[in-house]
This record gives structure tokens, sequence and C-alpha cells, in this order.
């Protein structure tokens, strides 16, 4: 059964979904039956990368939010992270993601998909990396065993921004308006970090109706005169 998850490296909800999701996923028992996809959405396009600014005033400045509010929610969100065992750091980098997104693409063509975007997430919310940065994504890559050279070809051109593009437009036509989301069995859509109840009653009922579409149907069989490869005619 295939499940794609549009999702966006700099989006913290989308980190804590993708644990909630391993976690049902792992308890479930189908990990081995599922095809995980995932595919590209960006939160904010527009975004210039600036590893110079603070993290915290710029998203402050971005949302018109005061800067203790914006350390509440900060701490609100760190905390749900850390429930679901990830270690978020405030001294993130203000990057723009398009990048990193194809080198996803790259990553997928490999099937490495889910290997990039633990490897992204990672850096971003808990190493505090540029994600946007060719060498830190050079580095990133050959960790999951990317070819360097290809993967710095990739970079320095604008492969795979078609690839993105179309992820990004296939979102809209959906109706998805924010990440993460999953899509489970192409039939069955979840909105965000949802509990993990709602993410094991989801996956269950999507692969249960998943196996009766592809099980073979049994034969009735009426015996008649009929050979083998044998040779055995009767």
């Amino acid at each position: 059964m295939k499940v794609e998850i549009w999702s966006d490296v700099m989006c913290p909800f989308c980190y804590i979904g993708k644990r909630r999701f391993e976690e049902a996923l792992l308890q479930s028992g189908h990990q081995d039956k599922i095809e995980i996809e995932w595919k590209s959405f960006q939160l904010n396009p527009d975004l210039k990368t600036d590893p110079s600014i603070n993290f915290m005033h710029h998203l402050a400045d971005s949302k018109g939010w005061t800067l203790d509010y914006t350390q509440q929610l900060n701490d609100h969100v760190n905390q749900m992270a850390a429930e679901v065992g990830l270690n978020y750091s405030s001294n993130r980098v203000v990057a723009n993601s398009f990048k990193a997104h194809r080198f996803s693409h790259l990553a997928k063509k490999y099937h490495l998909g889910n290997e990039a975007e633990e490897a992204l997430f990672k850096a971003y919310f808990t190493n505090g990396q540029n994600i946007d940065d060719t060498a830190t994504l050079i580095q990133l890559g050959t960790e999951i065993g990317l070819n360097a050279e290809e993967l710095q070809q990739v970079l320095d051109s604008d492969a795979y921004a078609e690839n993105v593009k179309q992820d990004i437009a296939e979102a809209q036509h959906l109706g998805i308006r924010g990440v993460p989301f999953f899509v489970m069995n192409n039939k069955y859509g979840v909105s965000g970090a949802q509990a993990l109840p709602v993410f094991m009653e989801t996956i269950e009922k999507s692969f249960t109706e998943w196996e009766q579409e592809n099980s073979k149907p049994a034969l009735t069989i009426i015996e008649g005169q009929s050979c083998t490869p044998e040779g055995d005619c009767n």
C-alpha cells in the first residue's frame, strides 16, 4: 500500500508527525507492505535565506507576534517534539527550503527518500544547520549514501525543480493547504501531526481495504479431462 506525505523541512509539526506516523506504522505491523513517498510543499516560497538573522526574532517579526509570545509558542512546540523523542533547538537558520526539496527528489531516485527527510529534519531542527547551503546538503547526502559528485551537479543546476513544482501543484489540486498531510491508499487524507490513535485507525482501515482490493480471487474449480506438464493426461 502506498502512503504519500506532503511536507516541508521547515515545518516543526512535520517532523513530529513523521515520528507519530512511524510509531503507528510500527504498531500496525504492516510496515513491510507499505511504500512511503515524500512529496514537496513550501510554506514560505519567497523566504530569503539569511543565516545572520536570529530565528526567534525573524519568526516574531514575520508573524506580527511579540517576542515573549513567540517564545511561549516555541516552548510548547519543543515540548511536543520532546514527547516523541526529538530535541528541537531554537537556533535555527532562516533558510529557503527549495534546494532541500530538490535534494530530496534526487534521494528518492535511489530509494532514499525517507533517509533524506530524516537527515534534513535533524539538520534543521536539532543541529541548526543551513538546509539551503550546498556544502551542508552534500555532507548530509553522502552520509545517507548519495554520490557527492552527482549531488554537487544537481544542486549547482535547477535539476528536479520541476518535480518540486509538480508536487506543489498536486497538493493544490487535492486541496492541501497545510502540512504534514498524509494520503493513504489514494483514499484517505490525514492532516497535521495527529495523535497516534488517529494514524493507527487510518492505517488499519486503508490497509484492510487495500488488501481486499488486491487479493486474488479464489477459483472454484470444476474438474475435467486435462494434461499436465509432466505428461499426465486423464
